[in-house]
């Protein structure tokens, strides 16, 4: 009888057999049906697939002839095209007679003969060696070598010798100068003080001078033209509004079948990979090392190093210091801590100028200010009326016919029944299980209905 293998059980598509080549015991070239992962876990509840529910991308033929009949062909009007004609070149024929070649350079230019330029540069002799050369140059016969006698030296011999005695630190300065008192220069700098003109000031300009004043023309107001709505109503019909006319009709049904979700209220009580492959190990408890105790060494320690022991100390004197000692005076006068600069230019007293503010020619208004501007005097208020809306009311056209609410989808669509794959079962149903391959192929044999005797 024939088996059937799961792949070929499965009705859904989502049981598929070959899962790459397991050969366990055998290699025979094939592919594995089912692993040792799909065997030992088996999946959990009949949960089927979400069908889908885009219809088919079928094309549909026209059945009709189909006229081969378009909008240009059949506007278009062939005309009558008569070939232009074509404009054929004259022959060419060459003149009679011998061509000038004459220019005017050929007839104002004198020509001239020229000859060959002649070689500035001597011809190179070649000297015939006949035998030794013995001649004296220019530069020998010109310039001997005369016996010149090394010259005395003309430096005088040293006769100063340092002083054995000690020198004495004052100078001549130091003896002649008389230290004097100093009197303050007289300054020459110009007292700060501002002098104050006697003359009034002229605030005359130019422009205050010139200018004339005129008075200024008077403007004409022009009268605003007053709105004139026009005799014709407005048409608001829109080519929308014309053509179109709604229809009322009820909303679309919808023809999706209701999704159920098959659902367990009862634990997993199953196995699976994470449990199997990760269990739970005693772990013991960790050990404690125990520090040592510290025990000091028996007897006294010694602190001397080699250094201490092997050092021996040394009567020395302290070096005395090469630097001189500073021989400073002590002057019993008082420090005159004044510059001549100090002394020139002494502190004047003096005070803050104050503001040179220039009194106001044009008189300061006496009256009450009134507030009012051209505009505020000159604007006459109106009473507003409100511009009428053009916009047409948003009331739904209706009709009396029912809306034709059929669609090819609606009309075509066929609601199927949900069947479960009987592939998902751990043993289908009506199949009986033979045996598995080498491989892992499961095959089952299909149970035949029993026959009632009569």
């Amino acid at each position: 009888m024939r088996t059937w293998c799961l792949c070929q059980i499965c009705t859904c598509g989502r049981h598929h057999c070959p899962h790459g080549t397991t050969r366990i015991y055998e290699n025979s070239g094939g592919s594995c049906a089912t692993t040792e992962y799909l065997e030992k876990y088996p999946t959990y509840g009949s949960v089927l697939p979400p069908q889908s529910l885009k219809p088919k991308e079928e094309f549909r033929g026209y059945g009709g002839k189909m006229e081969g009949i378009t909008t240009f062909k059949s506007d278009y009007r062939p005309y009558k095209i008569d070939k232009q004609p074509r404009h054929a070149p004259e022959e060419y024929k060459p003149k009679q007679g011998v061509i000038d070649l004459g220019t005017t350079y050929k007839r104002d230019f004198n020509s001239y003969k020229v000859h060959p330029v002649v070689i500035v540069r001597p011809l190179e002799r070649q000297q015939v060696k006949k035998g030794k050369l013995d001649t004296v140059p220019t530069y020998k016969d010109d310039y001997r070598a005369w016996d010149i006698q090394k010259s005395e030296l003309y430096k005088p011999q040293q006769t100063y010798y340092p002083p054995t005695v000690r020198f004495g630190n004052s100078t001549t300065f130091q003896d002649d100068y008389v230290p004097r008192e100093i009197k303050p220069r007289q300054s020459c700098k110009p007292s700060p003080a501002v002098k104050r003109s006697t003359i009034p000031f002229s605030g005359n300009t130019s422009h205050r001078l010139d200018y004339v004043p005129h008075r200024p023309e008077f403007k004409l107001a022009r009268p605003k033209d007053s709105y004139k709505p026009p005799d014709q109503p407005l048409e608001d019909l829109t080519t929308h509004r014309c053509d179109f006319q709604g229809l009322v009709g009820e909303t679309a049904k919808i023809c999706r079948p209701a999704h159920t979700r098959v659902a367990q209220d009862a634990p997993f009580e199953g196995s699976t990979e994470f449990r199997d492959s990760f269990q739970a190990w005693a772990l013991p408890a960790p050990q404690v090392q125990k520090v040592p105790e510290c025990v000091p060494p028996a007897g006294t320690m010694q602190l001397q190093s080699t250094s201490h022991l092997d050092y021996v100390p040394h009567q020395a004197t302290r070096v005395l210091p090469i630097r001189p000692a500073s021989r400073r005076r002590n002057h019993n006068f008082p420090f005159q801590g004044k510059s001549t600069t100090m002394q020139d230019f002494p502190a004047w007293e003096s005070c803050r100028q104050g503001l040179i503010k220039q009194e106001p020619q044009i008189p300061s208004p006496s009256g009450k200010f009134d507030g009012l501007s051209t505009f505020r005097s000159h604007y006459v208020p109106h009473e507003l009326i409100p511009t009428e809306s053009c916009k047409p009311a948003d009331a739904p056209l209706k009709r009396s016919l029912p809306f034709d609410d059929v669609t090819m989808y609606s009309l075509e669509y066929m609601p199927k029944k949900l069947e479960t794959c009987p592939a998902s079962y751990p043993s289908p149903p009506g199949y009986l299980f033979e045996t598995t391959d080498s491989r892992g192929h499961k095959f089952f044999r299909k149970i035949a209905p029993a026959v009632k005797a009569f």
